[in-house]
């Protein structure tokens, strides 16, 4: 019997709603860029300190996103979606609480574990919702949320710091989420047939009650406990402008993240009252985590994606997060005007240009395999060269416009290079490939980036500092540019692989 897919209707409802969600999953992750700035006033912190709180996100973010892909091909995606979008808005309302640098790299540590789980998920989801050539536009509306969000993240929290301070607006940007998280919990997996189960049932096929979530990731919340005793120990001992504190956090957060890793797998090896069903499910979910990684280095289109991504992500992240800070101290200024500025310019081109990219891609793929290569790296190549000259005008005037076609060009990428991942993998570990470019990407794009500059910053000023941001994207589609040679040999072998 035939399989029916989704309405049209349900799909683009789908897509809406995830959409939504990557939108808002990227305004708690860049909210803090605006903030930086009365936050290193209040905690009397240092560039290389505020850089450490950007990539606290992006370190848990991509060390989790393995685990939680691999977690949601097996289990379900919108439990799995629901639950992360859930714990990012905890984590984010949290954060207006804290009342030191230890205790705000925690809770963005955890915005980080909730972005993972719903990233991986939700772009799986879109992805099957639009097979075909329907999928690079669909993954460019889906992907806008990464410009978007990150813009209005940007924006609003200097919106609200200006009238009610950054404890207030971390409050307040956490409440969005609970109702998302109910609505994606309802969402049904085009994968699956059969009646839609119930927000409990999911959570109890998830097996998440708030003892067995405690007890499950006890060596992620020892991790972070002792990295906040070591980071304060640290902060004592080396002082404020040391940036000892963050390392440390990292060090200890991050190995309590991979121990509790290593137990998900004893546990799920030596698990028997799951049933046949399940322990074949773990099996074949595990084969299919080596599996997609040794498919990472078999596929040579993959090796540029994963290689070219990881810079893009260094220097389009990086310009993100630094932004605010740029715009102040070399512009003159203020938070709420900066973000304004980067608010409404960069609404307008983000959009326009992520948009533009998915309809290019789309519009090219039929008539040459490589479109969505040769879109995606081609913005690099236009907007790179731009954006460095950018970084070196003072005159608002002429800013705003070079800014604005920059950032344009500079969002090409994100559609036709992702959709580029799911062309030439299997479908059955799409998610877990995914999941695998999420983790390289910002743990050797952004997380290195953000304490890089901040450090660069520290040591020669912010204005020279960034130059290295637009230069690592521009190289970065250069490299991404070489899949051209390789993606319609990959494409066929997934083809034949599928009718074999």
């Amino acid at each position: 019997m035939t399989r029916l897919g989704p309405s049209t209707r349900y799909s683009a409802y789908a897509l809406g709603l995830l959409t939504v969600i990557n939108v808002v999953n990227y305004l708690e992750r860049n909210a803090i860029f605006a903030l930086f700035e009365p936050i290193k006033h209040d905690l009397n912190l240092t560039d290389t300190h505020l850089g450490w709180l950007g990539s606290a996100y992006i370190l848990v973010f991509s060390l989790a996103a393995l685990p939680v892909g691999l977690m949601s091909d097996l289990r379900s995606r919108t439990a799995v979606t629901a639950f992360g979008v859930g714990l990012w808005s905890i984590a984010t309302s949290l954060g207006g609480l804290v009342r030191s640098f230890p205790g705000l790299l925690t809770t963005r540590a955890a915005v980080g574990l909730g972005g993972a789980a719903a990233n991986a998920a939700s772009t799986a989801l879109v992805a099957d919702y639009f097979p075909g050539a329907r999928r690079a536009l669909a993954m460019s509306i889906f992907t806008a949320g990464l410009a978007l969000g990150g813009v209005l993240g940007i924006l609003a929290a200097g919106q609200l710091e200006a009238l009610y301070g950054w404890r207030v607006t971390f409050m307040a940007l956490g409440l969005p989420g609970f109702g998302l998280a109910l609505l994606v919990a309802r969402l049904r997996d085009p994968l699956k047939e059969g009646p839609m189960p119930s927000v409990l049932a999911q959570l109890r096929h998830l097996e998440l009650g708030t003892v067995a979530i405690l007890s499950a990731c006890r060596w992620i919340v020892a991790g972070l406990a002792t990295a906040a005793v070591a980071a304060w120990v640290a902060d004592r001992q080396f002082g404020a402008d040391s940036a000892a504190d963050g390392a440390i956090f990292a060090i200890f957060a991050g190995l309590g993240l991979a121990i509790n890793i290593v137990v998900w797998v004893r546990q799920a090896a030596r698990n028997e009252g799951a049933g046949e069903e399940l322990e074949q499910g773990l099996e074949t979910a595990f084969e299919g985590l080596l599996r997609a990684m040794r498919l990472v280095f078999r596929t040579p289109t993959l090796v540029y994606v994963f290689v070219g991504g990881a810079m893009i992500s260094f220097g389009m992240n990086g310009l993100i997060g630094w932004a605010p800070v740029f715009m102040t101290r070399e512009l003159h200024l203020t938070v709420a005007a900066a973000t304004v500025l980067l608010g409404k310019w960069g609404l307008v081109a983000g959009i326009a240009g992520t948009l533009t990219g998915g309809l290019l891609a789309d519009w090219l793929q039929p008539r040459y395999h490589g479109a969505r290569v040769l879109i995606g790296s081609s913005g690099f190549l236009i907007g790179g060269p731009l954006a460095i000259w950018l970084l070196t005008i003072r005159d608002l005037e002429l800013f705003v416009p070079v800014f604005a076609v920059a950032f344009f060009f500079l969002t090409w990428y994100n559609g036709p290079l992702t959709t580029v991942i799911f062309d030439v993998v299997p479908a059955k570990v799409s998610t877990t490939v995914a999941g695998a470019f999420l983790a390289f990407i910002h743990l050797a794009g952004d997380a290195v980036a953000l304490p890089l500059v901040g450090f660069l910053s520290d040591t020669f000023g912010i204005g020279t500092a960034v130059l290295v941001l637009p230069a690592m994207a521009l190289l970065g589609g250069v490299v991404a540019m070489g899949a051209l040679r390789t993606v319609k040999a990959d494409m066929e072998r997934v083809v034949l692989a599928s009718t074999s």
